[in-house]
């Protein structure tokens, strides 16, 4: 189904897909996602890093498909649990993980720690035909609230509270939340690079 101007985006969360069509909006691309190719089978994140899955995605999806691919692997990592959740950020509560779910745990695990210092990261890999993958990177610092705040957003975002701001990513309009968001930062970049190759 290779269309010159279409893009994969190499997932099925409904949240990274709404911020990903929303900061790419300006550039004329056909966007779509794995969410509107059910019958695509699943691909499994087995890198030990967030760079190593948002490759393996992109890269899978291009061969597929034999099309211009965007995935991204991101992550929360905080200071005090050594790094943890990490590359395991989805799946850190267990299989078909909520919000709620991974905010509690990760609240749970919190508990008593005066060091609160955390950072998001999202590394994009975008994927074409015969061409090796770009790797791009996007980090925004902050620390962990001590309770869930704030109903907009996904993932840890009730929990995350950005450097220099007083409310969690959940309590953010998606405009300001991406301006600042370690995704925010990595399409920015994504944008450029896209703008280069898919020219108005």
């Amino acid at each position: 189904m290779h269309i010159d101007r279409t893009l994969i985006i190499a997932t099925r969360n409904k949240g990274k897909v709404r911020e990903i069509k929303h900061l790419l909006k300006p550039i004329k691309l056909k966007i779509i996602s794995l969410l509107d190719l059910p019958k695509l089978s699943d691909i499994r994140e087995t890198g030990r890093t967030f760079r190593e899955n948002a490759v393996k995605k992109a890269v899978t999806i291009t061969k597929r498909l034999n099309c211009t691919a965007l995935a991204d692997d991101s992550g929360l990592e905080v200071r005090a649990l050594g790094g943890k959740p990490g590359v395991r950020s989805a799946r850190y509560a267990g299989p078909n993980p909520t919000t709620g779910k991974l905010c509690k745990k990760l609240l749970k695990a919190m508990s008593g720690k005066k060091d609160r210092r955390a950072r998001f990261v999202c590394d994009i890999a975008i994927s074409r035909p015969g061409k090796k993958p770009i790797i791009i990177e996007g980090i925004c610092r902050g620390k962990i609230a001590d309770k869930m705040i704030g109903s907009l957003g996904f993932g840890y975002d009730p929990v995350f509270i950005p450097s220099g701001y007083k409310k969690t990513f959940a309590q953010m309009p998606l405009t300001l939340k991406n301006r600042i968001s370690h995704r925010g930062k990595a399409l920015k970049k994504a944008k450029a690079y896209l703008d280069r190759i898919f020219p108005s």
